[in-house]
């Protein structure tokens, strides 16, 4: 990916951030764009999960070579969103058969997220480190549940979407330590963020082969204005998920946030559809978000 100087923002005031920026570019420009900071375990699952005719037992062995992994990925199959029946499953093979490759690739990947903070060359990071996978693992929950109950979309892959959606930010946030007077100074680092994180977090999902639907969605949900043909695509649901996630706290500014947003359109949800969708789902989005360790 080739990234013209005219990305390099413009007011970007000192050496620390200019080279940052320059560090950044020469990383989407020679396409290697990877976190080595993520757990080994996490990248053994991509890779073998690569492969969509990979068996069964292959996979299960991936994961139960990680205890903490797969107890995580059994209590996923084991919420109470997931697990309508609520006959416990005590087996690793029959938690994955239930769950498909999504939701496997979702565990592993709020496993690498919530570990990265407990990483040796991130210290000091400990608070943005866990502000993100708090808001990711938000996200993923409100996408799960927004797909289910307002698309078409597969919500397990939306819930991927969403747990993928601030991997950009990720990136930038594990590569800033090597500038330290970038991390003292809020406002660059934020313009970085806000300009860098699509281009990198579509180069490092496509780098990881993840489904181009997933690509899009993550690289384009912020796009408010976006025009499509169709039905609601993953992308509309993360955009309103992402949305719906941010002014939880705020609904009294929800109406004005989601005005003019064409996915909200698409998916016919305004304030009062998203009140009534946390009064019914409210339980099943806390069940999600403890599944996934928040």
């Amino acid at each position: 990916m080739s990234i013209p100087a005219r990305d390099i923002p413009a007011g970007t005031p000192h050496t620390d951030g200019f080279a940052f920026v320059q560090a950044l570019a020469a990383e989407l420009s020679s396409g290697k764009v990877d976190l080595p900071s993520f757990p080994d375990i996490a990248l053994r699952v991509r890779k073998v999960l690569s492969d969509e005719e990979v068996a069964q037992e292959k996979v299960v062995r991936v994961i139960g070579s990680e205890p903490m992994l797969a107890a995580r990925l059994m209590q996923i199959a084991n919420s109470a969103a997931i697990n309508f029946s609520g006959r416990p499953i005590t087996e690793l093979r029959t938690a994955i058969a239930r769950l498909g490759f999504n939701m496997v690739r979702s565990a592993a990947i709020a496993f690498a997220m919530s570990q990265l903070k407990k990483s040796d060359t991130l210290k000091g990071l400990e608070q943005p480190l866990d502000e993100l996978w708090q808001t990711s693992a938000g996200v993923a929950a409100m996408s799960y549940v927004v797909a289910r109950r307002f698309s078409g979309v597969n919500p397990d892959t939306a819930m991927l979407a969403g747990l993928l959606h601030g991997i950009g930010r990720l990136y930038i946030l594990t590569r800033a330590p090597a500038y330290p007077r970038l991390l003292a100074d809020a406002e660059t680092y934020g313009t970085i963020v806000r300009e860098w994180h699509a281009p990198i977090a579509k180069a490092l999902l496509e780098n990881w082969d993840m489904a181009e639907e997933i690509v899009s969605a993550v690289s384009e949900y912020e796009d408010f204005e976006r025009q499509h043909g169709g039905a609601p695509d993953l992308t509309d649901v993360l955009t309103v998920s992402y949305l719906l996630s941010a002014f939880k706290d705020h609904p009294e500014t929800l109406e004005l946030n989601m005005h003019d947003v064409t996915a909200c359109a698409r998916l016919h949800i305004d304030a009062a559809g998203y009140l009534k969708l946390i009064e019914e789902s409210q339980h099943e989005i806390d069940a999600l978000r403890a599944a996934l360790g928040v």
